[in-house]
């Protein structure tokens, strides 16, 4: 393994990499939701009627943690939460690379995971810097999944089942907000599938597997009566109910679901300058089913998830994100809407659990051994069929090159728009220093903060007033 411990240079080449694009695509100026930000939370960011809320875990306590920083020492800096989000990226190719040492997987497998974990597909988010904690939720996921691996194939690390115990907690109560759901939904089947599967082999219980269990549920169900007091406000969401829509327009869900599938190929900025009908969409969405589909395939032939779970939980996690996004944004009646790029990361893990699928099952069929491991005599039989190799191998190959070009393609459009990008903060920033002389229809207009509200105006204006009166953000003399 130590020949692959170069691994790790990759994820750190790939911070540079955000840290240079960000430099190039924005100037440090808040708008969108640093607007709520600023009115709820500054300038007395140590009160603590602020943090002791009753939907506390639905606003992610590890942010309030980085807006004391930010204030105290980088005086409300937009571009700090973005190098935030950057390095937790880093963080998830981290973890790749350890499995991928662990499990001596080949440098250009390893190369494709990195392209699409640093892919610019999630500029939205990568520029917003309000969502630099997700970043560092989902270096968490995977890191538990990592653990969970690891015990789960008999190879557990000292240390690795205190860890299954409060990682749950740890994430779910203090970084992972909304996203909790999936990782705690994804968690409770593996679990619960491992205790039925011990029960009925060896005929007992597994008690371990019982209280990580456990350590799921209690951590996700202070959530969910956290979460019982939150009160969600989203513009632009229509008044229309799910039996309705579905009996108006049934093809709208497939429709939608199909578009979103496609977007972990083509972004939703290229796609609507290039796409002229709905074919591409629906073709590509179908394309990606598939890929998740032959997946699935792939771990249940090759029984990889015996041996390897981390896999198979990425691809349960990004396909359930697909659905997730469908059930909780259908009513915006926008059927690209599941393309943005605010949900690249949650759509990664599945790319990223199908990519790892396709690199084992290579593996297998040019008959290495997977980790000191080797698969079922049946299955090497059957693998020395030429014909068959051939068609696997094609799979991998086609799935690969569509997920890699999409990356590749979707990172460099980004760089070409990149510096508009930081044209138009440049702009907004000239804007915010003459605030007072703006009209409330231009701060809206120019801040991106519920463009369709009247009162939008009145709130950007009271977040600069802020920001002015304390000298942060913009208004800090650099």
């Amino acid at each position: 393994m130590k020949e692959r411990r170069w691994y790790y240079f990759l994820p750190l080449a790939g911070i540079i990499f955000g840290i240079w694009y960000i430099r190039i695509a924005f100037y440090d100026v808040v708008y969108s939701d640093y607007i709520r930000l600023v009115n709820n939370y500054l300038p007395d960011v140590w009160n603590p009627s602020k943090f002791l809320v009753p939907d506390i875990l639905t606003r992610v306590p590890l942010s309030y943690l980085g807006r004391v920083v930010n204030t105290v020492f980088f005086h409300y800096s937009v571009t700090f939460d973005q190098i935030l989000g950057v390095v937790g990226l880093g963080l998830s190719g981290m973890v790749l690379a350890s499995y991928c040492i662990r499990r001596r997987i080949g440098a250009a497998w390893m190369l494709v995971l990195m392209a699409v974990v640093f892919s610019l597909n999630k500029w939205e988010m990568l520029t917003n810097g309000t969502g630099w904690v997700h970043f560092f939720a989902f270096a968490g996921f995977y890191y538990h999944y990592l653990v969970l691996d690891r015990v789960w194939g008999g190879q557990a690390c000292p240390g690795d089942r205190r860890k299954l115990l409060w990682l749950p907690s740890l994430l779910i109560l203090c970084a992972a907000g909304q996203y909790c759901a999936i990782y705690a939904a994804v968690l409770f089947l593996a679990y619960l599938f491992r205790l039925l599967r011990v029960r009925a082999v060896q005929r007992r219980w597994d008690h371990d597997c019982a209280g990580y269990l456990l350590a799921v549920l209690l951590p996700f169900g202070c959530y969910l009566l956290s979460n019982a007091f939150a009160v969600e406000d989203h513009a632009g969401m229509q008044d229309v109910t799910l039996i309705g829509q579905l009996l108006n327009t049934p093809s709208y869900f497939v429709r939608f679901l199909l578009k979103s599938l496609s977007s972990s190929v083509v972004g939703l900025s290229y796609a609507s300058s290039h796409f002229r009908s709905e074919t591409p969409y629906m073709v590509l969405g179908f394309l990606v089913a598939a890929a998740y589909l032959a997946a699935l395939c792939f771990q249940y032939r090759y029984r990889l998830w015996e041996r390897t779970i981390l896999p198979l939980l990425l691809i349960l996690s990004g396909g359930a994100s697909h659905l997730l996004v469908l059930l909780a944004r259908w009513r915006f009646l926008q059927e690209d809407y599941g393309m943005s790029s605010r949900y690249a990361l949650q759509y990664a893990a599945g790319v990223l659990g199908i990519l790892l699928t396709c690199a084992l099952v290579w593996k297998a069929e040019r008959g290495s051994a997977d980790g000191g491991h080797t698969f079922q005599e049946g299955d090497r039989r059957r693998a020395k069929h030429g014909r068959k190799r051939l068609w696997v191998y094609g799979i991998a190959v086609f799935i690969t090159a569509a997920f890699l070009g999409g990356a590749v393609n979707d990172t460099r459009q980004e760089l070409q728009i990149a510096p508009y990008r930081k044209l138009l903060c440049m702009e907004r920033a000239g804007i915010a220093l003459d605030f007072e002389n703006r009209t409330d229809d231009e701060l809206r207009e120019n801040f991106e903060y519920r463009t369709s509200r009247p009162e939008s105006g009145r709130a950007v204006r009271s977040a600069l007033k802020i920001l002015k009166e304390n000298g942060w953000n913009v208004f800090h003399e650099k």
